[in-house]
């Protein structure tokens, strides 16, 4: 039987294996996927074990994106660009680290209907997740993209992979016509960004990359404005369909059963 898992730290939010397990079920493939909670110590037994087959693919979350590359053998061009891996599989003996964040965080808004072309993007945080953020939103041709992080030296860092970001101080913010969360704050139930939301007033779209809890405080926020708002369940969707494809070499079917899998 074939073993896949998600890792990360925290993970008890994770539904991954709820969508996995269905898709491999529904494939009629022999496998299993779990979810594990790591510390960065444990990587290299890690892939160890995927190296000698032990598993056959992983996930990788927060905060290990970037943590994993130096273990893999090769990246793919997307995962290179953005130096964050979130799916790995091994392949004649190498282990490969890919990206799947940027198609699915491109897809998700391309589901939500949001043209983002020539739009002002405000990201908070500066992750993991963030430089795919970034990379599928400059295919969407933004006006603008500018981070804020409560540690600026962090957001500053990300200069290094997109020189033409700009970069605010946290809560200095205003004026933006997109406004993401990709932070971790809004995983616990009284999370709060602590931010000032009557300077978003003239905003048009509040997303999440965070999925569970379905709606959190940052969104409700949004939703008080009267504006569009988007949890992260499709982009975690879009890019789970991505990695199935690279493990099994088939495209899941994504229909309203998947989509309720996740509505917990």
């Amino acid at each position: 039987m074939k073993k896949y898992l998600v890792i990360g730290n925290p993970i008890t939010h994770s539904l991954s294996p709820e969508l996995h397990n269905y898709w491999i079920k529904e494939n009629g493939i022999k496998g299993i996927y779990n979810k594990e909670k790591l510390n960065e110590k444990d990587l290299k037994e890690l892939f160890l074990k995927i190296k000698n087959k032990e598993i056959n693919g992983a996930n990788i979350t927060v905060p290990f994106k970037k943590d994993v590359i130096y273990y893999l053998d090769q990246l793919s061009l997307e995962a290179e660009k953005t130096q964050s891996v979130n799916t790995v599989n091994l392949k004649k003996d190498k282990i490969i680290g890919h990206n799947t964040d940027i198609d699915g965080f491109e897809l998700a808004i391309k589901d939500a209907n949001y043209d983002v072309e020539g739009k002002k993007v405000l990201i908070l945080g500066a992750g993991g997740v963030v430089p795919s953020v970034i990379f599928a939103l400059y295919k969407m041709r933004p006006l603008s993209v500018t981070i804020s992080n409560r540690t600026k030296a962090k957001a500053e860092s990300l200069k290094n992979l997109f020189n033409d970001l700009k970069i605010v101080d946290w809560g200095e913010a205003s004026n933006f016509d997109m406004i993401i969360n990709a932070t971790s704050i809004g995983l616990k139930k009284g999370d709060n960004l602590n931010l000032d939301f009557s300077k978003f007033q003239d905003s048009e779209f509040f997303y999440d990359i965070i999925y569970n809890p379905k709606e959190t405080n940052f969104l409700k926020d949004g939703k008080n404005l009267g504006k569009k708002t988007e949890n992260g369940k499709k982009m975690f969707i879009y890019q789970a369909a991505k990695a199935f494809k690279i493990w099994h070499g088939i495209d899941p079917k994504i229909d309203e059963q998947v989509m309720g899998l996740l509505d917990k």
